[in-house]
């Protein structure tokens, strides 16, 4: 495992705890019943999604800094991976939440194109590092 490997995985894992806390505050939202939480089908939907999302795409993360280094790859576009997937679970993650904040949203805000540009930027980085592996190391 490479040094760079290594620190992008350690500063990845250290994010856990934020969507430890995202799954927490589902909890005391389902729980509480005045938080409106349950009255709002959209926003349950966008909320657990966001959760969901954050949680694979970290997995996801964590197993592309190791692929990053058996990839045959210009370092530019290593970066591109390293970074991009779990900006990826950030951005998207974000979007989902953020665009229902209002317990009575009826359409998702305009902070919802988060999750169109987290998509694409996943799309480029797992292209990417699929076509570094097929070119891969012998």
């Amino acid at each position: 495992m490479s040094s760079t490997t290594r620190l992008m995985a350690g500063l990845i894992i250290i994010t856990l705890p934020t969507i430890q806390y995202g799954g927490y505050f589902l909890l005391t939202s389902l729980m509480d019943k005045q938080s409106g939480y349950m009255d709002n089908a959209l926003r349950q939907n966008f909320f657990r999604a966001g959760h969901a999302h954050a949680g694979v795409i970290v997995i996801l993360s964590l197993l592309s800094q190791i692929f990053v280094d058996v990839t045959v790859l210009p370092e530019p576009l290593q970066w591109l991976i390293r970074i991009g997937v779990p900006a990826s679970a950030i951005l998207i993650s974000a979007g989902f939440f953020f665009s229902m904040l209002s317990p009575g949203a009826a359409t998702p805000s305009r902070v919802v194109y988060l999750i169109h540009s987290g998509a694409v930027i996943l799309v480029l980085s797992v292209i990417t590092l699929g076509i570094g592996l097929l070119r891969g190391k012998p």
